[in-house]
């Protein structure tokens, strides 16, 4: 059989402390004011799916342990480091101290299309998403080091805030 479809218990997955001793990807994802707890469980099932470093949840985002986070994290809550912040000023802060490269995913003037963005090897970075309805504002924007757009050529220009955050994650994987 060409295709063979794998059963779980023949996929190669690490285990909990497994992960947590991994060497992570430099990059730490912001979650600034989302609602939708289903979102965050995506980010972070997406997050550990690609080993990054952190996730910063800022402001109204629900935070683990939650019902409905896990109903999408499926339990990479427990493997994915997180910090909860009150503002995602706080978390800009904390970020900036450490000297990451903090990038807002947003749709602004002078922002870098996704395609046209490097990632500089031995930099950490930062990606900030934002609120479903309002975004990021843009006092969180004229914080960051820069703004990353996805190109987008339907009629909506909107992508949900988690297949954004894939869609950048996998990017930046991608290109390490």
């Amino acid at each position: 059989m060409k295709f063979k479809k794998l059963k779980n218990s023949e996929l190669i997955r690490k285990s909990i402390a497994e992960f947590k001793e991994s060497d992570k990807i430099p990059l730490t994802i912001v979650i600034d004011n989302l609602r939708s707890l289903n979102n965050i469980g995506s980010i972070f099932r997406t997050a550990d799916a690609f080993l990054i470093k952190e996730i910063l949840i800022c402001g109204i985002s629900g935070t683990p342990p939650n019902k409905e986070i896990n109903k999408t994290a499926i339990g990479s809550t427990e493997t994915v480091s997180w910090k909860y912040f009150k503002s995602s000023l706080e978390s800009i802060k904390y970020l900036k101290d450490k000297g990451t490269k903090i990038f807002s995913i947003e749709q602004t003037l002078n922002s870098i299309s996704l395609k046209d963005f490097n990632v500089i090897k031995n930099n950490q970075y930062a990606f900030v998403f934002g609120n479903e309805i309002n975004g990021i504002s843009q006092e969180i924007i004229d914080l960051c080091d820069g703004v990353i757009e996805i190109p987008q050529i339907g009629t909506k220009h909107s992508l949900n805030v988690s297949v954004s955050a894939g869609i950048l994650i996998w990017s930046f994987f991608k290109s390490l």
